[in-house]
């Protein structure tokens, strides 16, 4: 995966003016229409696009014709309807992809909102406006088209309808998408986003909208949802099977690559104090009830697989030796679901430190537990089963305090502030995306 993007957090989402940005002399959106062998369909489309963005869209707008490598005459219909209307700009790739111009032309654009359609405008065009609103206002970071929202109103054949929907279960099951409809040809993102997100992407092709979107999800960015009317091109020159083959391996790599934590997801972290859930409680540090919540849950479950341990290790050992193997295993277990899900911490990078810190926090739990076995052991010579367990529960809600502590101060410190870009202020910002 590409990851050439410097570290930084993303600047907080503000409304755009378009005073301002036309001042800069940008519009404020830019669609772009990527076309491969479409010189039937691309004037008729650019001309609907251009009269309906005249008449409804409020601000200063482009369409950008995307060529992907054509070989008919869809490069010079391109030209010229460039020539002849000011909004409408041409731009030529020598290779074919979808993702590829998409990539491309957003990269170069100059534009604070950046969208794109499909040539054929399958979805109706009054979800335009509704589809970049929630990017111009600040609210979003991304924008799709969904046109299996219960509201939208698709026709289309039962072939493709069951493509469509076994493929978002695919990506539902596989890589836990929360969004409805990754192949629809209609979605905008902010500039910069755009300019941290796409790096990451690798593929140039169909995938590319799905990749681009689970990157986005799994960093915690916005993504925002529009119910679409959209009616099936009959037309369409998508190659079903061979797409389908390509998704399924770029649902594999892309995976993998999560579950490895070899993308930087941290680069595309708001700054700190643009969610509501980091602002400031009044005594409390910044991220502490948070943390809180998610230790604690952790820890329930902890102790719960702990004594299921201790109890199928006292079977066949005594009591000090079945704690110490039941301790140390949901230890190692304990480390690593409050390194990702408490703190917040991603990626591979000092997990091998966290985990030899996390054995020395176990080895004062483990100090406490058996000390209080000991002293059970020497108060009452032959302890129940259940006295025993009574200890051990009361035991280790001294060493859990104990354990949040560490885990805080020293295991998972806040190093926002060490890096290049911190804001001032902000030495308590989470780790993740949110």
């Amino acid at each position: 995966m590409q990851t050439d993007t410097p570290w930084s957090t993303l600047p907080a989402r503000e409304h755009i003016l378009a005073a301002a940005v036309d001042a800069a002399g940008a519009p404020v959106l830019d669609v772009v229409v990527p076309v491969y062998n479409e010189e039937k369909d691309l004037e008729p489309c650019v001309l609907r696009l251009h009269d309906h963005l005249t008449r409804t869209f409020p601000y200063p707008f482009r369409i950008t014709v995307a060529d992907n490598a054509s070989t008919d005459r869809t490069p010079q219909v391109a030209d010229r309807l460039a020539a002849v209307i000011p909004q409408v700009r041409s731009y030529r790739l020598e290779e074919k992809g979808r993702g590829r111009a998409l990539r491309t032309v957003w990269s170069h654009s100059d534009s604070p909102v950046l969208a794109y359609m499909d040539v054929d405008l399958s979805t109706d065009l009054n979800a335009l406006l509704p589809l970049v609103a929630p990017l111009i206002s600040g609210h979003s970071d991304l924008a799709i088209g969904s046109r299996l929202s219960r509201s939208s109103r698709v026709v289309r054949g039962s072939k493709r309808e069951f493509i469509s929907r076994s493929y978002n279960l695919i990506l539902r099951s596989s890589l836990s998408a929360r969004f409805s409809d990754a192949q629809c040809g209609f979605k905008a993102i902010r500039r910069e986003v755009a300019e941290r997100l796409l790096p990451m992407v690798e593929d140039t092709g169909w995938f590319f909208d799905t990749e681009m979107l689970v990157l986005a999800e799994r960093a915690g960015l916005r993504i925002h949802e529009v119910p679409v009317d959209w009616v099936d091109d009959p037309d369409s020159t998508v190659h079903i099977v061979r797409t389908a083959t390509d998704d399924l391996k770029g649902v594999w790599r892309v995976g993998r690559a999560l579950t490895t934590g070899a993308l930087p997801l941290d680069r595309l972290a708001r700054p700190f104090g643009d969610d509501p859930r980091d602002r400031g409680v009044p005594g409390v540090p910044g991220g502490l009830a948070r943390q809180l919540v998610g230790f604690c849950v952790v820890g329930a479950l902890s102790t719960l697989a702990y004594l299921a341990l201790y109890s199928l290790f006292r079977l066949g050992t005594g009591p000090q030796i079945a704690n110490g193997a039941a301790l140390l295993v949901s230890a190692v277990a304990n480390t690593a679901a409050n390194r990702r899900l408490t703190f917040g911490v991603r990626g591979r990078g000092g997990s091998v430190r966290h985990q030899a810190q996390g054995l020395v926090v176990f080895a004062i739990g483990l100090a406490l537990t058996s000390g209080s076995l000991a002293a059970l052991d020497t108060a009452s010579g032959a302890p129940s089963h259940g006295t025993e367990l009574a200890v051990l529960i009361a035991a280790n809600l001294a060493a859990t305090v104990l354990r949040f502590l560490l885990f805080r101060a020293w295991v998972f410190p806040d190093r926002r502030t060490d890096h290049p870009g911190a804001r001032p202020g902000a030495a308590h910002a989470p780790r993740d995306a949110r």
